[in-house]
């Protein structure tokens, strides 16, 4: 079965907040506020927590809107779904509440975003913001 994942989208404007990982996977790279459902909860639920967890933002699963999916293949023997959702309204200033997992929180236009964006939430956020199509398949080989 494939890992679902759940990655919040926050729009100032025309800048998004992007966190730059501090564990093995993605070293120094950035990616969306972001982290595995638990099981029992709905995965606008499970966004929610993750995005409070990581950066003490406060968002109503209500105010979380569904704007892309990436079917991700990790390796061999995982596979990630990715549920990208964009937070319609929320309540918080944004704060590394994990700075053993983070180093760093920073809002980047969304023109210009930086080049070292791990790829898999890369697909993710740039399907996105491109509005071409809502469904990404990263990683198969074709």
């Amino acid at each position: 079965m494939p890992v679902i994942d759940t990655h919040v989208i926050l729009r100032n404007g025309d800048k998004v907040l992007l966190s730059q990982r501090g564990g093995p996977y993605g070293y120094g790279r950035w990616h969306a506020p972001s982290g595995k459902l638990d099981r029992g909860e709905t995965v606008r639920t499970g966004a929610a927590r993750e995005l409070r967890e990581e950066t003490g933002v406060d968002v109503d699963p209500e105010h979380l809107r569904l704007v892309h999916v990436v079917h991700h293949k990790q390796s061999a023997d995982i596979e990630r779904i990715g549920l990208f959702f964009e937070a319609t309204a929320w309540q918080g200033e944004p704060e590394n509440r994990e700075p053993a997992k983070c180093l760093a929180l920073a809002w980047f236009s969304v023109h210009d975003l930086p080049e070292d964006i791990i790829e898999y939430p890369a697909a993710g956020l740039y399907g996105y913001l491109r509005n071409e199509r809502t469904l990404t398949e990263h990683g198969w080989r074709r």
